[in-house]
């Protein structure tokens, strides 16, 4: 295994599913995993649109490379998630996650 990789979605047989809570639509999620190790995951994930709940108990960060998509709090504070936008998602966070336009992202995920 080299020590330094491009994150790429070339050469990675993709996992697909759809979110367990579904509250609109009918999202499809596309998995790129390019690294687990113990409690580090990384990749490229990308959903189509379609709206569901979500409850973090690890830490994510992400990068969007395409698409919008809007993170709604238990409090109903919207977060936009758009091309060129990188954030940190602690654990804890729980509310909904809703792709507005097919989103396509790099994630980082410590467990």
């Amino acid at each position: 295994m080299a020590l330094i990789e491009r994150v790429s979605r070339e050469g990675i047989e993709p996992e697909i599913s759809r979110p367990e809570t579904v509250l609109a639509g009918d999202p499809v999620h596309t998995t790129w995993s390019q690294e687990e190790r113990g409690s580090l995951y990384a990749g490229m994930w990308q959903s189509t649109p379609g709206k569901w709940a979500i409850s973090y108990a690890e830490w994510e960060y992400v990068y969007i490379h395409q698409g919008h998509s809007v993170l709604t709090d238990a409090a109903g504070v919207e977060t936009h998630l758009k091309a060129g936008d990188s954030w940190l998602i602690r654990p804890g966070y729980e509310g909904t996650w809703e792709v507005l336009e097919t989103t396509l992202k790099d994630y980082v995920i410590l467990a």
